[in-house]
């Protein structure tokens, strides 16, 4: 039997399925723009990210979120991904 690295726990699992998200804009100082956020919760909460991104990007991804039903996000690369296409296809 091929033995796992010990022990496994949630620092050692590197890609989620992204369960829940929500956009916020956070204000700046007087003068200066603001900023959005995604936050992405993922595997029902047993994982959080919080990504700072443009009001181009966050337009962007609202887009992919509705219309994607499955999306993944790479932990230690920090990459979203969209869709699951099954070998074949």
């Amino acid at each position: 039997m091929t033995q796992l690295p010990q022990p496994v726990n949630d620092n050692t699992i590197k890609v989620r399925q992204l369960t829940h998200y929500q956009f916020s804009w956070v204000a700046g100082e007087p003068g200066q723009s603001g900023a959005y956020t995604l936050q992405l919760v993922l595997d029902q909460g047993a994982w959080e990210e919080v990504l700072t991104i443009s009001p181009e990007d966050a337009d962007a991804l609202q887009d992919l979120l509705v219309n994607t039903k499955d999306v993944h996000y790479d932990v230690e690369r920090r990459t979203l991904m969209f869709g699951v296409t099954p070998t074949g296809q």
